[in-house]
């Protein structure tokens, strides 16, 4: 029987097979990386991607009972991305000393997340390491879908205000000051309109440069004001609040929230351990002070439904819907329930909004493009006439 199976090395593939039941004869890659491949991929460093299909090859060689040293051995062996491989590597010389998994993971929070730790974690405690890191491939894939189709969806009206931008500096210091000195020539008396922009156009050629400055500073003085606790909090706030993109992030990060909670009870790890590693994940300094809230309150024996409806940010959709899980001892499931429900939500927000932006920002700039020439090319027009 021959056939193919998807994997990062043969020893893998290898390891795959005789764990679904398979005798292998012989076995032989389809493709290689060649060295140019491997040069682009050297200075890039780990994705979420990565990620993804390193917890997808460890929950198979876990599977086939691979020993945990000799599974970071090859799969640190095998990886093409060199930060990556030392990380494996680093890892499994934790292993080889005596220290757990968890522990050793631990080491490189840039690369493997309090969240994941703690999930892996779970996972030795319970003896069920391969099931732990298939649960970690499926959440790191639909997290990472989610927000790069909310992230594409502010891509595209980004990049149409930065070409409008680009467009009318263009016209305001190349075109008008051309056109505009003919029309003062003429000696003819200009409508009002087209007054502005060519006054508009002489500021800019005169002072642009200090707007240019003032401009590329303000951006700078706001980036720091947005690392400060204050300044980050108010950014984090806005978003939940702007028109149009707002309700877009509200459910991202409860999809996150919902999502996150469910996957660490699935574990087994304990309620305010999950509120606490959800909270340092969310992403949003709002909900993490909600969150934080709520560790205080369960604490002091608050049901965790009670706890956050005292917050207006949390809808009361999904309080009701935890508080039902509470009651049932279903709260896994339930949050799993809300977590698909917010995703579908903001995969619609999303279509909705870019099916809105796309022809709203051709209008504008065909309208801001159209009002400038006209301003000219009436004026013009009106010369030649009286001639």
């Amino acid at each position: 029987m021959n056939g193919s199976i998807d994997a990062i090395s043969m020893d893998v593939a290898v390891a795959a097979l005789q764990h679904r039941g398979f005798a292998v004869s012989s076995i032989a890659p389809v493709s290689s990386i060649s060295d140019f491949e491997k040069t682009i991929t050297f200075w890039r460093g780990v994705s979420n991607k990565d990620i993804v299909l390193l917890s997808r090859q460890m929950s198979t060689l876990f599977q086939a009972q691979v020993s945990a040293l000799r599974v970071f051995r090859l799969l640190a062996g095998e990886s093409t991305k060199p930060a990556l491989r030392e990380k494996l590597l680093e890892v499994a010389d934790d292993l080889q000393g005596g220290s757990s998994i968890s522990k050793a993971l631990a080491k490189h929070p840039d690369v493997f997340s309090d969240f994941y730790v703690n999930m892996v974690k779970a996972g030795e405690e319970a003896g069920k390491l391969d099931e732990t890191f298939g649960y970690l491939a499926d959440y790191l894939e639909r997290s990472y879908a989610i927000v790069s189709k909310a992230r594409n969806a502010l891509i595209y009206p980004a990049f149409v205000m930065f070409a409008f931008a680009v467009v009318m500096t263009l016209m305001m210091t190349v075109v008008i000051p051309n056109l505009g000195s003919v029309l003062k020539e003429s000696g003819q008396e200009l409508p009002i309109y087209t007054q502005v922009v060519v006054g508009l156009s002489d500021f800019m050629i005169h002072y642009g440069i200090f707007i240019l400055v003032a401009l590329i500073i303000g951006i700078f003085f706001l980036w720091r004001w947005s690392k400060t606790e204050l300044g980050g909090f108010t950014i984090d706030k806005f978003k939940l609040t702007a028109p149009f993109f707002g309700k877009l992030f509200t459910k991202l990060y409860l999809s996150r929230i919902a999502d996150n909670m469910n996957t660490l009870l699935l574990s087994a790890i304990p309620i305010v351990k999950t509120l606490e590693i959800t909270a340092e994940v969310v992403g949003n300094r709002v909900y993490k002070a909600i969150l934080e809230d709520t560790i205080e309150a369960v604490k002091s024996g608050t049901p965790v439904s009670d706890a956050l409806g005292r917050h207006q940010e949390i809808p009361g959709i999904m309080v009701q819907m935890m508080k039902v899980g509470e009651e049932t001892g279903e709260l896994g499931t339930i949050l799993k329930t809300m977590a698909d429900f917010y995703a579908r939500e903001v995969s619609n927000a999303v279509d909705v909004l870019v099916s809105l932006i796309e022809p709203a920002m051709v209008i504008m700039l065909g309208l801001g493009v159209g009002f400038l020439m006209a301003s000219i090319l009436i004026p013009i027009y009106n010369i030649s006439a009286n001639q």
